[in-house]
């Protein structure tokens, strides 16, 4: 079996973004493992594009530190190359023919790999000779995920790229995606808003909330460390050392609370019951929105 890489795709530490007196990310610290397809997830305005656009190094940081497979964020032409980045809503140029941007791939990027470019495109069904600004929304995306994949970088970057897409588009672009990634050996960050996309092809989670990381990790570890407690009556004192509660829940007949712990199930009073990918999120986003968490009283904040 391959060893893990050692050096991490992405690694913050202490990372703040600020636009004048707004605070987009604050005190974020990240170490993201090579290998891994991940999801970044989070509302709005919580700072998903502001990290992944530092990451590209479109941005510079405020203060703190982020290296991306090793080095600052495009600290080279040759680190740029390493990177393969899909920003929001798929730009492309629309006076460009699909031939065109493969061209200008291979111009700009030395490891292009024209082959694999030309395959995909006759794959998803691209005309070469069409212009990009007559694509439908679905086509834009599955070229510019071609570009991005073409250059056969070790870390495929995607901000919300198929947030706009029908259903049929997206599943597509995902199963697409999945397919470069394999193919490559890359590593994968994912940002988006749909749950159910995260959940199809993603095996690391970050919740990105109120500027701060909530919680990270490998998909199974976070569904194994989370549990949901029930208890008749509401009645959930009295849990045992060890044990953070994230959301709490009051029904009339009994009442739940989302916990975080390395106990054993067995080993927790009340009812225990699993929690799902989407309750996970939503239970660190609820708890992100109090005035507790916003004020950085919540424990347990940030990358376990």
């Amino acid at each position: 079996m391959p060893k893990e890489n050692p050096i991490p795709v992405l690694h913050a530490e202490g990372l703040t973004k600020r636009y004048g007196r707004r605070e987009a990310l604050s005190d974020v610290d990240l170490r993201i493992p090579a290998g891994r397809v991940v999801g970044l997830v989070g509302p709005n305005g919580a700072g998903k594009s502001t990290l992944l656009n530092l990451a590209c190094g479109l941005l510079e940081p405020t203060s703190g530190s982020l290296r991306v497979l090793g080095s600052r964020p495009a600290a080279s032409a040759a680190h740029l190359a390493r990177v393969g980045f899909v920003a929001q809503n798929s730009p492309v140029y629309p006076s460009f023919s699909v031939a065109d941007h493969l061209r200008l791939g291979a111009h700009l990027n030395p490891s292009w790999d024209q082959g694999m470019a030309g395959r995909r495109i006759a794959q998803v069904g691209l005309n070469p000779g069409q212009k990009a600004g007559r694509l439908s929304g679905g086509q834009r995306a599955q070229l510019a995920l071609t570009i991005a994949a073409a250059k056969r970088p070790e870390l495929l970057i995607f901000d919300e790229p198929a947030a706009a897409l029908d259903p049929l588009a997206r599943q597509e672009f995902l199963l697409n995606l999945m397919e470069f990634v394999a193919e490559l050996g890359a590593s994968a960050v994912l940002s988006s808003h749909l749950l159910g996309d995260i959940e199809q092809v993603c095996d690391y989670l970050i919740v990105l909330c109120d500027s701060r990381v909530q919680i990270a990790g490998d998909v199974p570890d976070l569904l194994a460390w989370h549990h949901r407690l029930v208890a008749p009556h509401g009645d959930l004192g009295g849990l045992p050392a060890g044990v953070e509660v994230v959301r709490v829940e009051q029904g009339t007949r009994h009442g739940s609370a989302m916990v975080r712990t390395d106990l054993p199930p067995s080993e927790l009073p009340f009812r225990v019951e699993p929690v799902t990918l989407e309750e996970l999120v939503l239970g660190y986003m609820s708890r992100a929105s109090t005035p507790v968490a916003r004020t950085g009283a919540a424990a347990g904040r940030g990358a376990r």
